[in-house]
């Protein structure tokens, strides 16, 4: 179902058929009046003497043609349980028969946006993906908004970017791989320079230039092209430092030549979610012009067995110059970002590095669907991205880094191993690993989102399948901390 909201400056009452009031966690309903009747308040007022005390949201049918609905505002309300409740709110009524409704925001004191995260929540929880459906679900809910506490203009842009961009990144998570392929997606990248965004495409001739050996590994067992692609975003006049956040783009998964068992590889799909909240983020940015000079750097490719595939055993040459022995071709995450890491350090020298990877099945083990994994060479910037979290609601972890790890990827016949064959510490190994390709100090986090990536379950503010996690939590960081 998809949302649709109007906001004017004055709304009739008359004849409403869903009439949403604001009120208090207690119910006062006594600033309602001017909405209702006196036998249509004298109705509620008798109601509410015996309502379910859990419930925030309550309906009641006035008469054959109106229904109002009470939302209930607790005190010091959170900006995430806002959201949910909207999101709450769409549940509620996704399958009523009405799908108009008026809402009447004067009731409510509204100093925290309360309004706005409202409606926000309500928006992204109404997102699915019905693409390769025959039949469509074409139903619309039309949301009249009215009075002093609406959003301003200003507002209303910030909340329409974060959606659009978590809703591209949940599009491109949920395309199955024979659509969504390396040479695809690269294509759909190149049209975001409508938004505003300066996208470059290295594709494998000029990557095999540059010496990224360690990306093109991954993806020489495909028919498909592999790519790294560049998105920057110039939000300041000057010339200062970016914010640069790297993502990584396996677009299908097998395990190359180690191969994967075949359940559950259908889920490989998802394997591009860390590029995708990049480029999610970076519309974002695009759309609200952010203030603040930012570069989203993905690295695509298929990870396939055949004739051409690379084996375990091979030795090969990053862009760093650091050699890594390929012990198993399906720890292929780390071979894409570690020279997407490199470059990007080296060719925009950030003020910090983010990257985002559903790198390893050892970080649902630690975390479950509650945690995306945070490992970091940098105290400040972990804190930073802790706090955006807790805020939106899209928590992150932190796990240890530690030299004393490296004998474990350390290889006798090359610079490093791209796994650990010893056993355990699986999620910190492949961290310790990527941490080795930042070769300038960089402030860096790397998000293991493994296990936030997608949802068979749903959660608070998504319906099932791909969250786009990452995206709120990223414009959270920029907005509170670099704007």
């Amino acid at each position: 179902m998809s949302i649709q909201i109007n906001y004017k400056k004055k709304l009739s009452k008359k004849g409403s058929y869903n009439l949403v009031l604001f009120v208090d966690d207690k119910f006062n309903i006594t600033n309602l009046k001017k909405y209702l009747s006196v036998s249509e308040y004298s109705f509620v007022f008798d109601l509410l003497k015996v309502r379910d005390l859990n419930k925030k949201i309550i309906s009641y049918n006035l008469n054959s043609k109106k229904n109002i609905i009470l939302v209930s505002f607790e005190k010091n309300l959170s900006a995430f349980d806002t959201e949910n409740l909207g999101a709450n709110f769409y549940d509620l009524f996704k399958k009523s028969k009405i799908n108009q409704f008026y809402i009447f925001t004067d009731t409510l004191n509204d100093k925290n946006n309360l309004v706005g995260n409202f409606l926000h929540g309500l928006k992204l929880k109404s997102y699915s993906f019905e693409k390769y459906k025959s039949k469509k679900n074409n139903s619309k809910m039309i949301l009249m908004v009215n009075g002093k506490n609406i959003p301003s203009k200003k507002d209303q842009i910030k909340f329409q970017a974060v959606e659009e961009g978590t809703f591209y990144t949940r599009d491109l998570v949920s395309e199955p791989g024979n659509v969504l392929n390396p040479d695809e997606y690269a294509k759909r990248l190149k049209s975001l320079n409508k938004n505003g965004l300066k996208v470059t495409i290295y594709d494998e001739k000029k990557l095999k230039k540059l010496g990224m050996n360690t990306l093109l590994g991954v993806g020489q067992g495909s028919i498909r092209g592999s790519y790294l692609v560049t998105m920057e975003w110039k939000g300041l006049k000057d010339n200062s430092k970016p914010l640069a956040f790297v993502g990584k783009g396996v677009c299908f998964d097998t395990g190359g030549i180690s191969l994967k068992p075949a359940k559950f590889m259908e889920d490989m799909t998802y394997d591009m979610a860390g590029s995708a909240v990049v480029v999610g983020l970076m519309k974002s940015l695009a759309i609200r012009k952010a203030k603040v000079n930012a570069v989203g750097v993905v690295g695509l490719v298929e990870n396939m067995p055949g004739g051409n595939a690379q084996r375990p055993g091979d030795i090969v040459t990053s862009y760093s110059g650091k050699t890594v022995e390929i012990l198993n071709t399906d720890a292929e995450g780390r071979l894409v970002l570690a020279d997407a890491l490199t470059y990007t350090e080296k060719k925009f020298k950030p003020k910090f590095i983010v990257d985002l990877a559903t790198l390893t099945g050892a970080i649902i083990v630690s975390l479950g669907s509650e945690y995306a994994g945070l490992f970091s060479n940098d105290d400040k910037l972990s804190k930073q991205l802790i706090e955006a979290g807790e805020k939106v609601e899209e928590k992150v972890w932190r796990m240890p880094l530690n030299k004393n790890f490296d004998k474990l990827i350390n290889s006798k016949n090359a610079d490093m191993q791209n796994i650990n064959y010893v056993g355990g510490a699986g999620s910190t190994t492949a961290a310790q690993f990527l941490q080795r390709f930042i070769l300038n100090k960089t402030p860096w986090a790397h998000l293991d989102i493994a296990g936030m990536a997608f949802s068979k379950y749903g959660g608070a503010l998504n319906s099932g399948g791909a969250t786009g996690y990452g995206v709120r939590l990223l414009n959270k960081l920029i907005e509170d901390k670099y704007e």
